[in-house]
């Protein structure tokens, strides 16, 4: 029986407010901080990689292996051109699905220098053959490879130079747990508050040479929901419109009116995840209802439900998932301007018992 390969990420989809990155991100590399003392947010990362970084320098040694997880958009690849930079040593980027075979890796460790960064994106999507292969190089930089097949096969150890790898993930559960014990400074990432958000859209919007209100610049950070990618993305959505618009200063209302064409509302729902509300409303009562046949239901792939869409719905509180299927919350039918039924309150009374009792 054949070894199914590593799961596929979501299909892309064209969402203003999606967190995964696109093309025309990467074209606004630019915006992104160089140093620890611009990147904003994450305090506590930001002060421990500080000490880590500072420390590994004055020894004149490699950092420690990084791991950084979190949900996408918050600064993971950034922060890893950051500590190679802070440290003034060479950077070398891939991702977990483009290392195919062990020969792959090899090539790319063989040819690191001496206290180098390597980042791994997407770690957690490594191919099983390459990752027991990445368990000595990181322990005690050597490599070892099989030459040959058969009864000429021999095994080949190579020296590495110390070397720092710095990965990340979306989904450290996936991460066998031999490779997560390897990384000395395991980094999680959270969510970012408005005000640090309103600050990189402050930022981004000077190095855009956009004319930016203070208000204008809240209303964009209070519809990123949570994500500095999603801020980035909807500052340059709001510039081509106020430079088609010919207006010479963005503020509160032509932000506003930006982002209602680009139909993100004001809790940074767009069109997809207001469809997913209302089917589960109106065609299923609030639910339950199970992932299966909401996919049938609005022609979307499980994936995209499940990491794309659902996420940041139940953390605003306005989905549940139950043992039973996806409900509606009272705060997502007051979201679509709905009502729900005396049995869905009821049933809702229900669900928020049950969860009680299962906290005590």
């Amino acid at each position: 029986m054949s070894r199914r390969g590593p799961k596929p990420p979501p299909p892309e989809t064209e969402r203003a407010v999606a967190r995964e990155a696109t093309s025309a991100d990467l074209a606004e590399a630019s915006l992104r901080p160089q140093r620890l003392e611009e990147f904003i947010g994450q305090r506590q990362v930001r002060a421990n990689l500080r000490v880590f970084v500072d420390a590994a320098r004055a020894r004149g040694e490699a950092l420690d292996h990084v791991l950084l997880h979190g949900p996408p958009g918050l600064g993971k690849t950034t922060l890893a051109q950051i500590v190679a930079r802070e440290l003034g040593v060479g950077f070398r980027a891939t991702s977990g699905p483009v290392i195919a075979r062990a020969g792959d890796l090899a090539a790319i460790l063989t040819n690191l220098q001496p206290r180098d960064v390597l980042f791994i994106d997407e770690i957690h999507r490594l191919a099983p053959a390459v990752e027991e292969i990445l368990y000595p190089a990181m322990e005690d930089f050597q490599l070892d490879l099989i030459i040959g097949e058969g009864p000429a096969a021999r095994s080949v150890r190579i020296d590495l130079p110390p070397f720092t790898l710095v990965a990340a993930t979306t989904r450290a559960g996936l991460i066998t747990t031999p490779l997560r014990d390897r990384f000395g400074i395991p980094l999680r990432l959270n969510f970012y508050e408005p005000d640090e958000l309103e600050a990189i859209v402050r930022r981004g919007a000077a190095l855009l040479a956009l004319d930016l209100a203070p208000d204008g610049a809240a209303e964009i950070a209070r519809r990123a929901r949570g994500t500095p990618r999603v801020a980035g993305r909807l500052l340059r959505r709001v510039r081509d419109f106020a430079s088609v618009g010919g207006g010479a200063r963005v503020d509160r209302a032509a932000a506003d009116a930006a982002l209602n064409r680009l139909e993100v509302d004001g809790l940074g729902l767009d069109a997809m995840d207001r469809r997913y509300l209302r089917c589960i409303a109106e065609t299923y009562g609030g639910g339950p209802v199970g992932i299966e046949t909401l996919s049938a239901a609005l022609a979307e792939q499980r994936d995209t439900l499940e990491d794309v869409v659902e996420p940041f719905l139940i953390q605003c509180g306005l989905v549940m998932r139950t043992p039973r299927g996806r409900v509606l919350a009272a705060r997502g039918w007051s979201h679509i301007g709905l009502e729900p039924g005396a049995d869905t309150l009821r049933q809702l009374d229900l669900l928020a018992h049950e969860s009680g009792a299962e906290d005590a």
